[in-house]
């Protein structure tokens, strides 16, 4: 194939290492041999259908490596769902910048954007790669042991829980509970982070309720009323998209997205940890209080590993590379080969797949109570966490009568 344009887009919520990947792609597609320069949706595919495209060749190396450290989306992103007539004319603004390589930074429904149009563009006889990068703080994507931006999200977690767990225990006197809603929409991946800082039983939290199992309202209140009793206080974490045996969201949410997905926490107008809290306190009596995290995790450049940097970063490279080397309808992926020490070696994943599956959490990693992960997760966990600190610990060592009371 001779040398044509490039185009990167990101879609769907940013992760802190989104912008790496960008990078990423942006400094592979300037080593390739089969890409003169590389475009960028503005705006993601919805951008693209408007024609809003940059020029991403002419950014200075400065600002490209910068990028690996900017939050948020910097293309700015979209949840555009594309229909079929849309397929004609993305085809043709292509066709208008003679773009024969389309990488897309995102996570499920973005792979279904890719492969839906490196299809039709196959069908209408034009060449076309397709590559995905992936990105989501979900951890869902299947075919990859872990995505971009995760590790980062899941340290947010881990640490919330163990920060504000020492705030519960010491404000026990005060609130008996405290609910906490991670985001993760239908897998537990990021619920289940929040285990990961404990050190000892009576650590934060004490449950936390995975999308990956049935919510049982009366099993709930009695783990509950039982963790309550063990350590005079209650440390509770829920996935954003827990369900009753029934399908219906715990949360009570009936929003739905462009993708048909159920719209979760604020987006949702309502929340697990609202409807959590209120079961707890009307069964019970206690007072207490309920927190939702939405974009923080998600965005916190602050906090981003720097081996999740690294990784997003090289997907991005890896991205470029196979486009270059002639791939197509493929994501990046990446398989684990050693937890100690970390190793993990590039592969790929075929579009169609990983368009259509998700990736939940394995039965081997929630207990068989349903209401914690396992050891088998926190041991998948911790390589990608970095360390974690350990905070003092008060030996609360009773103090005796002073001598001249004694003596009384």
């Amino acid at each position: 194939m001779k040398k044509a344009s490039a185009i990167v887009g990101q879609s769907g919520g940013p992760t802190s290492v989104i912008n790496s990947s960008l990078a990423g792609v942006i400094d592979g597609c300037a080593e390739a041999k089969s890409i003169d320069r590389l475009l960028g949706m503005h705006w993601g595919i919805e951008g693209f259908l408007a024609d809003d495209i940059i020029d991403l060749s002419s950014e200075p190396a400065e600002t490209v490596k910068a990028l690996r450290r900017t939050p948020s989306s910097a293309l700015g992103s979209s949840r555009h769902k594309v229909k079929d007539h849309d397929l004609p004319n993305i085809l043709a603004r292509l066709k208008q910048h003679n773009v024969r390589t389309m990488f897309m930074i995102g996570g499920n429904d973005t792979m279904d954007t890719i492969h839906r149009v490196t299809e039709y563009a196959a069908s209408q006889g034009y060449e076309l790669h397709g590559v995905g990068v992936p990105k989501t703080v979900d951890n869902d994507l299947y075919g990859t042991d872990h995505t971009p931006g995760f590790p980062s999200a899941a340290r947010f977690v881990a640490l919330s829980a163990q920060q504000a767990g020492r705030l519960a225990r010491d404000m026990q006197k005060v609130d008996q509970f405290v609910v906490y809603q991670s985001i993760g929409r239908d897998a537990g991946w990021l619920t289940a982070a929040a285990a990961a800082a404990k050190c000892d039983a009576c650590d934060a939290p004490h449950l936390v309720y995975m999308p990956e199992r049935v919510f049982d309202r009366d099993k709930f209140l009695a783990d509950v009323q039982a963790a309550h009793k063990n350590y005079g206080y209650v440390s509770i974490f829920c996935g954003e998209g827990i369900k009753y045996a029934d399908g219906m969201p715990v949360s009570a949410s009936t929003t739905k997205d462009k993708f048909a997905n159920t719209e979760y926490g604020a987006m949702g107008g309502t929340s697990v940890a609202f409807q959590l809290h209120r079961m707890v306190s009307q069964e019970f009596g206690w007072r207490g209080e309920f927190q939702v995290t939405e974009s923080l995790p998600m965005a916190a450049i602050d906090r981003a590993l720097p081996l999740d940097l690294e990784e997003a970063y090289n997907c991005g490279l890896q991205a470029a590379k196979l486009a270059d080397d002639g791939m197509t309808n493929v994501m990046v992926t990446m398989v684990r080969e050693s937890n100690n020490p970390y190793r993990c070696k590039f592969a790929t994943a075929p579009l169609k797949d990983v368009a259509v599956r998700a990736k939940p959490m394995p039965d081997e990693y929630i207990n068989e109570a349903g209401n914690y992960p396992s050891q088998a997760f926190i041991d998948y966990l911790r390589p990608l966490l970095g360390e974690l600190p350990r905070y003092a610990q008060l030996k609360y060592q009773p103090a005796p009568l002073c001598r001249a009371r004694q003596q009384l």
